[in-house]
């Protein structure tokens, strides 16, 4: 079994940057591929970014060109940077890790809140 745990949720200005990270918790976590999600309230949960045990990284289109994920030497740990944040980007950010083909493992969730 595989536990996340997610930090750095918070209130945020227009323009501001934000690092979320989640480490990894149980058997051979440096394998799974990890990323984040995030859910706006009234709409569908979609792909931040993810990154492989590799170091390859991959960026849905709420994080392309703005936010960057990157994973610690170790790989258990995994962070996302989020760049000119705005208020668009309120949401609840996930942690989720997959071992096969599905995303196996979330997180509870960490509330990320942009002043207008």
């Amino acid at each position: 079994q595989v536990r996340l745990e997610e930090s750095g949720g918070g209130l945020v200005q227009p323009g501001e940057t934000l690092t979320l990270s989640c480490t990894a918790f149980g058997s051979m976590v440096s394998h799974l591929v990890m990323g984040w999600y995030r859910l706006v309230s009234g709409k569908e949960r979609e792909l931040v970014a993810l990154i492989t045990s590799r170091g390859t990284a991959k960026y849905g289109d709420p994080g392309k060109g703005r936010f960057i994920i990157s994973r610690d030497n170790a790989g258990t740990s995994v962070s996302l940077q989020m760049n000119s944040l705005d208020p668009g980007d309120t949401a609840v950010y996930f942690c989720a890790a997959q071992r096969t083909t599905r995303w196996d493992y979330w997180g509870k969730g960490t509330q990320v809140t942009g002043s207008s």
